[in-house]
């Protein structure tokens, strides 16, 4: 439930230890450590009754709530290989109505192939297992190797599902609209493509595509106004802030603002035709990860994205139009940010895989 109106609540804090004093712009701050002992975390959300779901890459889906910590039974099987496993989760407004979670997750996908997939399940009455598990959407054949999943989910202010997928290490895929590598998708609960997606009806296409030319966005995010942002890694340098615009065509591998891994020049440059400029972009590349737009207890950053860094073991915070890095947030616990996100509570979470812990700002 990101992004949703801030509730004051009294959740149960598993493993809460102070620590020391992290110094922002808008004063002194303590970051709390809420859950610690995670083996290689990936993503968090809440549900309303303030439980917290955690996602462990190598298969696992941890739920922690007034002082007890268990392992939901019923996912998927996952195939874990580098940067491929358990992914990211969503709990949707409507939770309380249905039950109903989304999980991404690297699927096998042939002999050798592997590809991001989107899951739905409904979370028992006890919190303790998955029932009537469904993948309800699979990229295109994915490619062999471990590297750039994406997999952010993002529920749309209509009930649709925005879906990040990386290029899974084959650029050239990024430009091709009959396959989904490199593109952002939009999909019903149902995993098929809304009839009023950019291109349903064009020949050849893969009618799920939102917007296509991505390298490997493992932030998105809505702001305020409902406009959907995403954060993707570059190469070595060109790490982007994109605002998606349906249909548009980002450009990886095409134009970019890094170069290779050995120094060499990717493709025609920084800009071409038909081809969207990013936002913002860093350079040298920080890593960027999860991503969330702030309207908590802050007031001096409310409206503002908060961007996680796996590289420089920060939080970046971008502000004004358009979005720009103002401050670098960072201290012991901010190293190898995976995921940020606004509590329930009305304060900035995030989740460090170096420190096997998941923290709330406060």
């Amino acid at each position: 439930m990101r992004n949703s109106i801030p509730i004051i609540l009294s959740v149960g804090f598993a493993c809460a230890a102070q620590a020391g004093p992290i110094e922002t712009n808008a004063g002194t701050l303590q970051a709390v450590s809420v859950v610690d002992g995670l083996e290689t975390p990936w993503a968090f959300d809440f549900l309303p009754d303030g439980t917290i779901l955690i996602t462990e890459r190598d298969g696992a889906l941890i739920a922690v709530r007034d002082g007890q910590r268990w392992q939901v039974n019923g996912l998927p099987r996952v195939y874990s290989d580098g940067q491929g496993g358990l992914l990211d989760i969503l709990v949707p407004d409507d939770f309380a109505t249905n039950r109903e979670i989304f999980l991404t997750y690297a699927r096998k996908q042939g002999l050798f192939g592997a590809g991001t997939a989107v899951f739905r399940a409904r979370l028992s009455d006890d919190g303790r297992s998955l029932k009537d598990g469904k993948t309800i959407f699979e990229m295109t054949r994915g490619s062999g190797g471990g590297v750039h999943f994406g997999s952010r989910l993002v529920e749309a202010p209509d009930g649709t599902l925005y879906v990040t997928v990386g290029d899974r290490g084959d650029g050239e895929k990024a430009q091709n609209l009959a396959l989904h590598n490199g593109s952002v998708l939009r999909i019903t609960r149902d995993g098929a493509a809304p009839a009023n997606n950019p291109f349903v009806g064009t020949g050849g296409a893969q009618p799920q595509i939102w917007s296509y030319g991505h390298r490997n966005p493992q932030g998105a995010a809505l702001d305020g106004s409902g406009q959907l942002w995403t954060v993707e890694h570059g190469a070595r340098g060109g790490d982007e802030v994109n605002k998606i615009t349906p249909g548009m065509n980002y450009g990886w591998p095409v134009i970019s603002y890094g170069v290779n891994y050995n120094g060499s020049k990717i493709g025609e440059g920084t800009r071409k035709d038909g081809m969207t400029q990013p936002e913002h972009y860093w350079d040298p590349s920080i890593a960027p990860s999860g991503m969330t737009f702030y309207d908590g207890k802050v007031a001096d950053w409310r409206g503002d994205a908060f961007v996680g860094s796996l590289k420089f073991n920060m939080i970046s915070r971008l502000s004004g139009d358009p979005l720009r890095e103002v401050e670098r947030i960072e201290g012991p616990e901010t190293q190898r940010v995976r995921d940020v996100a606004q509590g329930l509570d009305g304060a900035l979470w995030f989740l460090s895989v170096y420190n096997g812990a998941l923290y709330r700002l406060e």
